[in-house]
């Protein structure tokens, strides 16, 4: 038996390097014609077969990647958010389908007794997009100012219905925000706090965490943008707020966190499976919208899977979370240099030389 079992793992370890080793070709020509700084974490059943770390976390004083780096993650944030609320279905204690006024009823937007809670999670609320309608109101939401969270959502959050709730993809920020509200409303406490009861200390998950501005992380990585004719060419973004994207995108994390927690989501160790089928089911009619994550088919050359995606991006920071829910398949690609487009091709480049499409 001993021997049959060495046999078959000598098999495995042969079969996988010349993919890993397709995998490094690809990482490598991103790394030498575009300049991609970060990580690429490839793993299979939960076990790391890649990770590595290319490039300068903070260029200001030269300091590399590593093991020890926590990246901003942005809207990978709303993945988190998801799952809180998910809980509270579970528990009895959220109902889907009832609105947004049920559990905030302080809340003074047309929305209030019109949008439900799927139709947060599905950025099909029908509100009118106040804090992303144009630069001007990009800057006064997120760049200019420490925003109290009651006065945020008063102040841009709280327009009238542009669509009937449920009818129409738009993709924002103010969904999920009011979602953290509804989740502190709940527990009577912070969505901080929440988080990390929740989430962050029972999956051990000791270097992700939520984002004050005057924070003081220590190994937390700077984002830079590229002129657009010269991935050489880096600059340092506009200064953010963060602290005013809370629980849409506010948080930090690592590669090896995320994987603790896309094994925890897809393994049904935070959700039963019941629960978690509820929350990949996908509405076609909302751009393949689940509930925290886009899901839907994909082929790769002869490969035919199940994406379930999440992605990130923000002032010269992006990430991009991808599984293949039928092969328990995780990628996370997170850097300081390139945009989540760019992003969305090399990971589909990277899932094609794994698979040796």
């Amino acid at each position: 038996m001993k021997i049959k079992i060495s046999g078959l793992f000598m098999i495995m370890i042969h079969f996988a390097y010349p993919q890993i080793q397709k995998v490094e070709r690809v990482i490598d020509s991103c790394i030498k014609k575009d300049n991609f700084n970060g990580t690429v974490l490839i793993a299979q059943n939960g076990k790391t077969e890649l990770l590595t770390y290319t490039g300068l976390s903070n260029r200001h004083y030269n300091i590399p990647f590593s093991d020890e780096t926590r990246f901003h993650i942005f809207s990978l944030t709303k993945t988190f958010t998801a799952v809180l609320i998910m809980q509270l279905y579970e528990k009895g204690k959220i109902d889907l389908d009832a609105t947004i006024s049920t559990y905030y009823p302080e809340y003074k937007g047309e929305a209030a007794k019109k949008a439900t809670i799927r139709n947060l999670l599905t950025y099909s609320s029908g509100r009118d997009n106040k804090d992303i309608s144009s630069p001007e109101l990009i800057h006064q939401a997120y760049d200019n100012t420490i925003w109290n969270l009651d006065d945020f959502i008063t102040t841009f959050l709280s327009e009238k219905l542009v669509s009937t709730p449920g009818t129409k993809f738009s993709y924002n920020n103010g969904d999920f925000i009011l979602l953290g509200k509804i989740i502190e409303k709940i527990y009577n406490k912070p969505f901080e706090d929440v988080l990390k009861e929740q989430i962050l200390i029972p999956l051990k998950m000791e270097n992700t965490g939520f984002l004050h501005h005057n924070d003081i992380i220590q190994n937390i990585d700077e984002g830079y943008s590229a002129d657009a004719t010269d991935p050489f060419a880096l600059h340092t973004p506009t200064n953010t707020y963060i602290d005013n994207f809370y629980s849409a995108g506010a948080m930090y994390s690592t590669p090896k966190d995320l994987l603790i927690f896309d094994q925890a989501i897809f393994n049904a160790h935070l959700l039963t499976k019941k629960t978690l089928e509820t929350m990949l089911t996908a509405d076609k009619k909302l751009e393949d919208t689940a509930l925290g994550f886009w899901v839907y088919s994909k082929k790769f050359g002869s490969i035919n899977t199940i994406f379930a995606e999440r992605q990130g991006e923000g002032y010269g920071h992006s990430a991009n979370w991808v599984h293949l829910v039928d092969k328990n398949l995780s990628i996370i690609i997170l850097s300081n240099t390139k945009s989540i487009q760019y992003l969305n091709k090399m990971r589909e480049r990277l899932i094609m030389a794994y698979y040796g499409q």
